[in-house]
């Protein structure tokens, strides 16, 4: 990956609007700067929060609290634990979300 035309900043995450997006359960709430064509969010996912799709985007993802509990389409399951972080490619594994205690999340996409 080639990061270009992004002057030096610094981003104050309290300060950037959440949006809400729904779970099939629960509900996460995303905080997001886009800097060119990467997106990079921080997210809060609410106690008992399930995805509600497959995701085939990539990632670079980041446990910063929390347990994040991420399954792959082909049934394989991961804990995340804060410290613990996760990368897949897009279209690469299928995969979703969940997280039973809720959880707080540094994404790089």
């Amino acid at each position: 990956m080639q990061l270009s035309d992004i002057p030096f900043g610094t981003t104050d995450w309290s300060a950037v609007e959440p949006s809400e997006h729904r779970g099939e359960t629960g509900v996460a709430h995303w905080r997001t700067c886009q800097f060119g064509p990467l997106r990079v969010r921080m997210v809060e996912y609410s106690p008992g929060y399930l995805a509600d799709h497959w995701c085939v985007k990539g990632h670079i993802l980041l446990c910063l609290e929390g347990e994040l509990l991420t399954e792959l389409e082909d049934g394989r399951r991961f804990v995340l634990k804060p410290g613990m972080s996760y990368q897949v490619a897009d279209n690469a594994e299928p995969h979703r979300s969940s997280t039973t205690l809720g959880a707080k999340l540094f994404v790089l996409d």
